[in-house]
């Protein structure tokens, strides 16, 4: 078990992008039934104002800090050792010791053309992968009906790691609701797929760095982020700092 911290409502695990690497593909090969978070202050905020998505969170197997404020806060609580696992690199890392393995991957969500352009992207950059399942969702509500249709169909694929791209909440709640119906670990890696088939621009490393991705981000799409940022960013700050004074003095 990795050891855990807890950033406002939200558990989060202090791991390295190796060490999650390394259990996401020993769960895979034992076809186990998981999921993994990967969290960042919008995931954080949606935990505080909704208790039970918190629940869906707080039960993952395992939950990643992507988002560069969290590993600080992991940092001011006294594990200086905090690392962060971004869901782009983690996606591209596990691709590669799939492909290295012979661990088949899968996607699911995101718009269709995006899917198409990141599958070719894959397929150009590891030629040996096996992607056994490809499916972008329609982005309204899914019946019950096409929901069990759509696990038949992953399960049916033989898809050892499967890569959520619905946003957050919905990924989430997803997988949490088909945990132990869908045979294969799940990540919900949020716009990755976007950023991987280059359709929306990467933040330049010192940015990441620098803790300013959101900044970028806010930049690039103002007109869809900027309530999320405005108005969630603020109220982290305010409620972090509370917690660190509670826990520290």
């Amino acid at each position: 078990m990795h050891e855990t911290v807890r950033v406002l409502d939200m558990e989060t695990d202090l791991v390295s992008l190796p060490e999650v690497t390394d259990t996401v593909l020993t769960w895979a090969r034992n076809r186990e039934s998981r999921y993994v978070c990967v969290a960042n202050v919008h995931m954080c905020m949606e935990c505080v104002d909704h208790p039970s998505f918190r629940k869906v969170v707080n039960d993952a197997d395992l939950t990643v800090p992507d988002g560069r404020p969290l590993v600080w806060m992991q940092y001011l609580l006294g594990y200086h050792h905090a690392q962060q696992v971004r869901g782009s690199d983690l996606v591209r890392t596990l691709c590669t010791a799939a492909e290295k393995s012979g661990v088949s991957v899968g996607f699911y969500g995101g718009a269709p053309e995006v899917l198409d352009r990141f599958v070719a992207v894959l397929n150009t950059r590891f030629p040996d992968l096996q992607i056994a399942f490809c499916h972008a969702p329609p982005f309204r509500p899914l019946s019950e009906e096409e929901l069990a249709a759509d696990v038949e169909r992953i399960n049916n694929s033989g898809v050892d790691i499967l890569f959520v791209g619905l946003g957050c909440p919905k990924q989430e709640r997803w997988m949490a609701q088909q945990k132990g119906s869908v045979q294969a670990v799940m990540l919900g890696v949020g716009a990755a797929f976007d950023f991987l088939a280059g359709v929306k621009p990467h933040a330049p490393r010192w940015i990441q760095v620098a803790g300013l991705e959101w900044l970028f981000r806010l930049m690039c799409e103002p007109k869809r982020l900027w309530r999320r940022y405005f108005l969630l960013n603020p109220r982290f700050i305010l409620l972090a700092g509370k917690q660190l004074i509670y826990e520290r003095f």
